[in-house]
This record gives C-alpha cells, sequence and structure tokens, in this order.
C-alpha cells in the first residue's frame, strides 16, 4: 500500500534520551516541522461488525493498512499545515515499533538518539516517584532492548545526548546533512519557534523550558552501574 507522506523522518529513542529537546531544535529550521509527540502507534482503527471488515477485505485492505492510512494522512496534514517540506516525529515509543513504522513507509529516515543508560534510569526515578526504582530498572530492559534491532535493520545516522549538548552546533549540523537541508544557527534559539511544552506529549521540565542547552551531566563511574544495564551501556558505547 502506497502513502502520501514522502521520506518522514523518525526520532527512534528510549524515554529520557533528550529527544523532546532535539526536536525542538530541528522544529525551529524554517524547512522542518518536529511536532510534540504523536503517539501514532495509540491511533488505532476498529471496525465494530463484520461488514465493516468484510467491506475492508473486499478493497484488499487489512485494519494494519487503514492505520498506516490515518497515520499518514495526520503526519501529511501536520505538514502542509506548517508550510515547511520535512517532517520529523518523536514519540519514545516509536523505539518498539519500528516494523510498523518500517512498514508504512518504507523510504522513512531515522535518527537514533542515544544517552548514558545509566542518566536514562536516573531520570525515569527522578521523574516518576510513583514508581519504585526496581519497577523502573524493569521498564528501562524493555525500553532499550529493541535498539539493538532497531539500529540493526534500519538506516540512520546516531545522535549521542552527551555530544548534542556538548557541541550543538557539529551535530545539528550533521543532523541537517542528513535530512539534506542547510545548517540555520537560529535552530540552536528554539524558543523561537515553540515557548510552551506541554505535559504529556514531550519534556516540560525547567530545562526544556528555559530555552538553554543544558550540557550533560559527567558520566557515572562503572561501578555505580546496575548489573542490568551493564550489557547496554556496553553496547551502546558507555562502557568498555
Amino acid at each position: 500500500m502506497k502513502t502520501t507522506l514522502v521520506t518522514p523522518t523518525f526520532i527512534i529513542s528510549a524515554p529520557r534520551s533528550g529527544s523532546t529537546l532535539l526536536r525542538s531544535i530541528l522544529n525551529a529550521h524554517p524547512d522542518i516541522r518536529a511536532p510534540h509527540e504523536l503517539h501514532l502507534r495509540q491511533i488505532q482503527v476498529e471496525m465494530e461488525d463484520d461488514f465493516a471488515r468484510n467491506s475492508i477485505e473486499a478493497l484488499g485492505l487489512t485494519n494494519d493498512d487503514l492505520e498506516h492510512l490515518l497515520w499518514d494522512r495526520l503526519l501529511h496534514w501536520e505538514l502542509t499545515r506548517s508550510g515547511k517540506r520535512i517532517i520529523v516525529e518523536k514519540t519514545p515509543e516509536n523505539l518498539s515499533h519500528w516494523k510498523r513504522l518500517r512498514e508504512c513507509w518504507p523510504d522513512a529516515r531515522y535518527i537514533f538518539l542515544l544517552r548514558h543508560p545509566m542518566h536514562i534510569f536516573e531520570s525515569l526515578v527522578n521523574n516518576h516517584p510513583e514508581f519504585s526504582p526496581d519497577m523502573l530498572l524493569l521498564r528501562m530492559v524493555h525500553d532499550v532492548a529493541p535498539m539493538r534491532d532497531a539500529r540493526a535493520n534500519l538506516t540512520g545516522i546516531t545522535v549521542r545526548y552527551e555530544e548534542l549538548t556538548a557541541n550543538p552546533r557539529q551535530v545539528i549540523e550533521d543532523v541537517c546533512h542528513h535530512l539534506d537541508v542547510d545548517w540555520d544557527p537560529d535552530m540552536l534559539d528554539y524558543t523561537k519557534s515553540e515557548r510552551v511544552f506541554a505535559p504529556g506529549v514531550g519534556d516540560w521540565g525547567e530545562k526544556i523550558s528555559s530555552g538553554r542547552i543544558h550540557r550533560a551531566r559527567p558520566a557515572p563511574r562503572p561501578e555505580e552501574i546496575p548489573d542490568e544495564l551493564r550489557p547496554w551501556c556496553r553496547e551502546w558505547g558507555y562502557l568498555d
């Protein structure tokens, strides 16, 4: 099934990896629309009875096809509304559903955003006091595991949160090259295009709302990293 949108871009990241910062910087580019999290996988199609199912099957379509048409139309609508020419979507759940994205848009581009897994875990603990650290650690394993397959099966550029915050110009210039757009220095002043960060559709904390790019914390010492996170730290290049 052919979709309307041409080469959409998806940020593939675990939660609390800095995706709101990255998409806000990209959204400040005159040619790039990077909206808040759209949660495409949670936008589903339901057919109430056999009449509807038989009708759709007679068209040669499946339920997944209908969802893909809906997702495609939503992104196309948002891009057209913005007056820009490139759309970037950043919902963290994209990491677990990258196969559906590839199925819907075979020509999509990807940005793999990595952050030290220990800092992801600490951020989850700080932002979700309603859950125990042990429960969040289990969630971490679920969230970071699909990154291996995603990076092995999708073509894209890798961005590290630590490098993004330490040298934003160089990192964003590389991303612009990946997206076939010119670098625009105004991108780093991302609040020019967005001043309000709403809860529920991305980070809305004090750091992102400040409009400044805050440098990442120093990497933890190896002995501070829980055993459950060590394989991912090693695989992502954060632990020798």
